[in-house]
């Protein structure tokens, strides 16, 4: 008989906690300000100052200390793992000074605005996808914003080799270090097989930190072992969210390069930002 998980539990769960815990020791000036720079491009206006800004799988943390940087009034970061927690807790602790934030352990199929109350931007950078029940974790999310409020995230584009990345993955996250050591270096021979015909694979991953100052391997680790996992289409995002009362402010298609198209080195994340709309409410 099939035991039903509780996807609330941290157990079921890759441990995405550990990796950024290692990714924020290395987290620079240079970094932050590509993190701010990113979550500015994606939101544009109205400005974050003066806002609260609710980070949904905190992560690192380095985008709530960008929201932070940006002029919001007041942040609360949350993160089903508590080594997320610790390492976005140490983090602002260290480079955010004395702004207001407030870091918890949380799942976002246990969020409610009675515990929280309502933000005005609420943010979930490739997070959603991973709860495990990913309509139940939008639904949530969304009903924690403001009216006229903003939601901003990020989810994997379904192909059609996403049935094999899910099973990859379940094997990914129980397997041992060496294991996934080798599963990496596989994975990067792989991934510069197919991108040299397409692109400077070089220069991508020595760019890579322009993409929210994030870091190329430490991403790599997460997306090998990013599980539960789901993917969406925009046009299924697109119905949902009209659903909730939401009308599309922004999209940024994932970009088609790398084998990405088909799924053949994974899926990339679609970017959006919906507006509540007021006349729903």
């Amino acid at each position: 008989m099939m035991i039903k998980q509780n996807l609330e539990d941290v157990e079921t769960h890759f441990a995405f906690g550990e990796n950024w815990a290692r990714y924020a020791d290395t987290v620079t000036d240079a970094q932050i300000e590509e993190a701010i720079a990113g979550l500015q491009a994606l939101l544009g206006r109205p400005r974050l100052a003066g806002k609260s800004f609710l980070d949904i799988g905190c992560g690192s943390g380095i985008h709530s200390l960008a929201a932070l940087r940006l002029g919001a009034r007041r942040v609360v970061a949350l993160d089903i793992d508590p080594t997320a927690v610790a390492t976005t807790s140490h983090l602002l602790g260290i480079w955010a000074g004395d702004l207001s934030f407030k870091v918890a352990q949380g799942s976002a199929l246990a969020l409610t605005p009675a515990t929280w109350g309502h933000f005005d931007v609420v943010y979930s950078w490739g997070a959603l996808h991973h709860t495990g029940r990913l309509q139940q974790a939008l639904q949530n999310a969304a009903a924690m914003v403001a009216d006229r409020g903003s939601f901003a995230f990020a989810l994997y584009r379904r192909t059609w080799m996403c049935p094999l990345w899910r099973i990859e993955k379940r094997w990914y996250s129980r397997a041992s270090p060496a294991a996934q050591d080798r599963a990496r270096r596989l994975y990067a021979a792989w991934f510069r097989f197919i991108g040299r015909r397409q692109f400077d694979v070089d220069a991508y991953i020595a760019e890579y930190k322009k993409n929210r100052g994030m870091d190329f391997y430490h991403d790599l680790h997460d997306w090998l072992g990013g599980y539960p996992y789901e993917s969406i289409l925009p046009e299924e995002v697109e119905a949902r969210m009209e659903r909730l009362g939401f009308r599309r402010r922004t999209i940024i298609p994932t970009t088609p390069h790398a084998g990405r198209t088909h799924g053949l080195l994974g899926s990339g994340c679609d970017q959006y930002v919906y507006e509540k709309d007021s006349r729903t409410t």
